[in-house]
């Protein structure tokens, strides 16, 4: 698995961008200099249509604004098709309206790139990645299939690497940083 300090690798995927029925509008194309200059968060999950994973995934889109407030674009993704995110977007209600990309890594290139295919399921394990502007891999977290990550935490870690300081533990935005 790619770690800190490491650069994210280049990709190019399908990403589903709205619930329109207009598939012209409803995906884009992205790719690893579509939000360049920006922080980037991508949080992968198994599984469309799953259990776990749309209440993170929706916990990531009320949070989406106070990542957009720091400069950073929130992007999910999974190796589910374009068209699967889209059906599961236009059919879970809390999913209707999110504000970022769900990436369609449906060849597996960027998840194998990252080392994020869990070897006994086959999909992609509940990784996050923050990538500074510079795309370079700042923070990176993985938990079990079953368990559910803290986008809160995410915000907070993020929050830590934009004041380039030393962070004590708990640390949270406006609190001192520690001075040698």
């Amino acid at each position: 698995m790619l770690g800190v300090g490491q650069s994210f690798p280049k990709f190019a995927v399908t990403a589903t961008v709205s619930t329109d029925k207009d598939l012209s509008k409803a995906f884009a194309p992205v790719d690893e200099s579509t939000y360049a200059g920006k922080w980037k968060v991508y949080f992968f999950w198994p599984k469309d249509f799953t259990f776990v994973c749309p209440t993170e995934i929706a916990a990531f889109g009320k949070l989406n604004g106070q990542f957009a407030d720091r400069e950073a674009q929130v992007l999910g993704g999974s190796t589910d098709s374009e068209f699967v995110h889209h059906a599961w977007r236009t059919h879970h209600a809390d999913l209707k309206d999110l504000p970022f990309p769900m990436l369609a890594d449906v060849k597996r290139e960027l998840s194998e790139s990252l080392g994020i295919i869990d070897p006994n399921a086959g999909v992609c394990q509940r990784a996050t990645f923050i990538v500074d502007p510079e795309n370079i891999i700042r923070f990176v977290s993985v938990n079990d299939l079953s368990v559910g990550r803290n986008p809160e935490e995410v915000l907070r870690v993020l929050d830590a690497l934009q004041t380039d300081e030393l962070c004590p533990c708990n640390w949270k935005q406006g609190e001192d940083t520690i001075k040698v």
